[in-house]
């Protein structure tokens, strides 16, 4: 008689019971590495709090803009216009601050910040969306629709201006530009508290869901160690940002502004920038928009098969304005924090964004073929593009060896992803 009872589960190593995604380990550990050599050839300058800081807050603008492009590619699109949005939409905030806005309303009106604000959001989204239509409506090819508009809108900009740098800004407004707009040691401390409870309510959210549909779940220890570490990890990062001291000759200049003696031995850190809180409130939307709404379902779905998802019901049409209208507004929102951490306005900003965002998308795990992208892949990835050149700029490396880095870094991502996926049986 044939014994039918069911086989037992196969024994599952300790990574396995962690159940970490292992291209995920892959990449977190080739930024470690590249901590770890420019650590070294800096004589521990790379990773002070001062660089560190820094680096988080140049980090940012193409890390925004980066969570959409996932979007735009898992859905078979490509925008290459996004620098030259992020440009025109810096061009009309500068100038809603320093001429037009301000002749109306005069100088430090608490106006200014917020409607310039809103017209530069007002513009991506609005260039966004035109190319969503060219794009699903009249069936141009996102290619050259985007191509169109790397060439027209950062010279419309530049006609706007007049080739002219536009500055000052708005005091306000400069707060989202990273230095000038923090938190503060106390305020970054209860920000990361609330950040710690919300990472352990959402995986212990996560495991009740498994544990109530009968799917497996790690391990008590396994779940424990993940949020001791996500723990760690994020009150860490919040101790490195309140270690970087204000200088001193600055915090005798707050001082003497309010007309006050600063205190003998007075000390303060910078914490959480907002800039960078921006970011991550930014990733937590775009986490929850992938994972927990029809919107993201659809764009995956059309992504994995787009004749399918057309045929099931999906308007693959209306869901690519959707999504470029979403790739715009995020373009804006680099553009109020580009050009606030520039506090003014070039001509040349934004260059070259178009290539680090889809560098950052790509090398961060999303598939050129579609269908497959993660938020924090495409975070994590602006992240090590933007510590390779600021390493690089640190040990004197010139810009044309920091892209050729970037470009090999890329290539190479992207035929590690290839090789991967194939292990996988995946296409």
């Amino acid at each position: 008689m044939s014994d039918l009872s069911p086989a037992a589960p196969p024994r599952r190593n300790w990574l396995e019971q962690l159940e970490i995604d292992l291209r995920l380990l892959g990449m977190i550990g080739a930024f470690a590495l590249v901590c770890l050599c420019f650590w070294i050839v800096t004589d521990g300058r790379f990773l002070s709090a001062r660089n560190i800081f820094n680096l988080t807050i140049q980090t940012v603008s193409v890390a925004i803009m980066a969570t959409g492009m996932v979007f735009v590619i898992v859905c078979r699109h490509i925008d290459l216009s996004v620098g030259a949005i992020l440009a025109l939409a810096s061009a009309m905030m500068g100038m809603m601050q320093a001429r037009w806005l301000a002749d109306v309303l005069g100088l430090g009106n608490p106006l200014i910040a917020p409607l310039t604000m809103v017209t530069g959001l007002a513009v991506g989204t609005a260039i966004g969306a035109l190319n969503g239509w060219l794009v699903g409506y009249q069936r141009i090819p996102a290619f050259i629709v985007t191509l169109g508009g790397l060439l027209i809108w950062r010279y419309v900009g530049w006609y706007l201006t007049a080739g002219q740098t536009i500055a000052p800004l708005d005091q306000t407004f400069l707060l989202f530009g990273g230095a000038e707009g923090t938190l503060g040691v106390t305020a970054s401390w209860i920000v990361g508290g609330l950040a710690s409870l919300a990472a352990l309510w959402v995986i212990l959210s996560g495991r009740r869901r498994k544990q109530a549909h009968g799917f497996p779940v790690r391990p008590i220890w396994a779940e424990g160690a993940v949020m001791a570490l996500v723990v760690a990890l994020i009150m860490g990062f919040v101790a490195i940002l309140n270690s970087y001291e204000v200088p001193q000759a600055k915090l005798k200049r707050i001082f003497e502004a309010r007309g006050e003696a600063m205190p003998e031995g007075f000390t303060a850190g910078y914490g959480l920038p907002i800039s960078v809180l921006i970011l991550i409130m930014v990733a937590v939307a775009m986490t929850v928009i992938a994972s927990r709404t029809r919107f993201g379902r659809y764009i995956f779905a059309t992504g994995g098969n787009p004749d399918a998802a057309e045929l099931s019901g999906i308007n693959t049409r209306l869901l690519t304005v959707k999504i470029f209208a979403l790739m715009g507004f995020l373009c804006g929102l680099s553009a109020i924090i580009a050009q606030a951490r520039l506090q003014s306005h070039p001509n040349d900003i934004g260059t070259l964004d178009e290539l680090r965002v889809i560098a950052a998308a790509v090398i961060g795990g999303t598939a050129l073929s579609g269908g497959i992208g993660t938020i924090y892949g495409a975070i994590l990835g602006a992240l090590i593009m933007q510590s390779l050149q600021s390493g690089m700029a640190m040990v004197g490396a010139d810009a044309p060896l920091q892209n050729i880095v970037v470009g090999v870094v890329l290539v190479f991502a992207v035929w590690i992803d290839i090789q991967y996926r194939r292990r996988l049986g995946m296409r």
